[in-house]
């Protein structure tokens, strides 16, 4: 332990304990910087460095929406929307509470509903008031706040989905659904078998899905899960499917084709499979990808929320996709077969969509050695491996920095964001990184 020792004067010396210096913030490179160090075949780029005033904490960053000719994500108390050209910001929308959550699917006219906080506390927080916002033209609309009675629909966390023109709401273990346009509730989503299903997860989309736990109990092999369409006009179900007892429906990969991922309970994430379902919501096939090496959602786990989010994965009309720390690859949704697959000893890879027949645009991220980029591969693995975009390595460090938290990816434009971002300026990161191919 250091202490001051007096001095003959009898005054205490300095102490000899050494300052511990102050962390620096990391320079976030400019838009011009990345693309003036371009070499021939790098794609051009665009860099967001967000400096909005934040808690100094790491606050989550949501959904990216792709609308026109814009990319837009709700970031703590506020919607912004960047054009996808060159970054710029084109209008931002203040919120008076935090964003809690937010559904992965906008209406076909542009329009999204984010859940808020009932405050700014960070712990002992509601997540119970909804917010429309027309995405297109950056004015938010209705706003109101979910109804609680105290049985079984508490708003600590909810879940949300838009598919058409209709919002689903699960808080705790009830749903209903709503208009987006005005805000009227239109339906409850029931319960079946009262007392013994409970809704807990909603997807939307083309199609609007419903997930239920069911026989929930001690004994987590007797319980199951139950997966239904609904109409989202009229709430009437369509079809039902039922997982084996001692199985829960996890991710869902896609709602048209129906797509997701099932796990069993008391061994969760390490044992699970791909589910296919065909019209009526009959099994198609059942894909086990463990042999091939592959990992639950690119090995990001479960760790609940949205249902529609499960990293490394994309579906395309017979072939789902799954990709990860090193490896790629596309399965066969009518076999079950593996039609491809690639593996890299220093890439972590993670399909993107679907790219006609069998083949998949994937993106390899960036790591500390290289830059990261987009890739096309298809039947033939590696033979087929067409470069289609080469990230340049001006901007590989705050590429790699991003860990792949979001992506979205329209007309050749890669978008991609961290996770989450943080108010202490020495942890400050981009917000928002994006690359395409250089006009000609």
């Amino acid at each position: 332990m250091a202490t001051n020792t007096p001095s003959p004067s009898g005054t205490p010396a300095p102490s000899r304990t050494a300052a511990v210096p102050t962390p620096q913030p990391k320079r976030i490179p400019t838009t011009e910087e990345i693309n003036a160090a371009r070499t021939p075949g790098d794609a051009t780029a665009w860099i967001v460095d967000d400096r909005t005033d934040l808690p100094r904490r790491n606050i989550k960053l949501y959904d990216l929406w792709i609308v026109g000719d814009t990319v837009v994500q709700a970031v703590y108390k506020r919607v912004v929307a960047h054009r996808l050209s060159d970054g710029a910001e084109v209008w931002s929308v203040p919120l008076p509470t935090p964003v809690c959550e937010t559904p992965v699917n906008p209406t076909p006219d542009g329009k999204i509903v984010v859940v808020l906080k009932s405050s700014e506390a960070q712990n002992g927080n509601k997540c119970n008031r909804l917010q429309m916002i027309d995405l297109k033209s950056g004015k938010a609309g209705w706003r109101k706040q979910l109804t609680e009675t105290g049985s079984m629909d508490g708003t600590i966390t909810v879940q949300s989905a838009v598919s058409g023109g209709t919002l689903a709401i699960v808080q705790s273990m009830k749903a209903a659904a709503y208009r987006v346009g005005d805000g009227a509730k239109l339906f409850d989503i029931p319960m079946e078998n009262p007392g013994k299903c409970y809704p807990a997860n909603v997807a939307g989309g083309a199609r609007l899905l419903v997930s239920s736990d069911c026989a929930i109990g001690v004994d987590r092999d007797k319980g199951y899960s139950q997966l239904r369409e609904i109409d989202p006009r009229t709430g009437k179900a369509l079809w039902r499917y039922r997982t084996q007892p001692g199985w829960k429906v996890g991710k869902m990969l896609s709602v048209a084709p129906v797509v997701f991922t099932t796990y069993r309970a008391v061994e969760s994430t390490e044992n699970w499979r791909v589910v296919a379902l065909g019209p009526g919501g009959k099994l198609r096939t059942t894909i086990d990808a463990r042999p091939k090496g592959f990992k639950y959602c690119a090995d990001a786990g479960d760790s609940g929320g949205n249902m529609q989010h499960c990293k490394g994965t994309a579906v395309g009309k017979d072939t789902v996709y799954l990709g990860g720390t090193d490896r790629v690859g596309g399965y066969d949704l009518t076999t079950g077969k593996l039609v491809w697959g690639v593996k890299s000893g220093d890439s972590t890879l993670y399909p993107l969509r679907a790219e006609g027949g069998a083949f998949a645009l994937v993106y390899e991220a960036a790591s500390s050695k290289r830059p990261g980029g987009v890739i096309r591969f298809g039947p033939g693995g590696v033979d087929t491996k067409k470069q289609v975009l080469q990230h340049p390595g001006s901007a590989r460090a705050t590429e790699s920095g991003m860990f792949v938290g979001n992506l979205a990816y329209a007309n050749g434009r890669i978008v991609i964001t961290p996770w989450g971002v943080n108010g202490d300026d020495a942890r400050h990161e981009a917000r928002m990184l994006s690359f395409a191919p250089e006009a000609r």
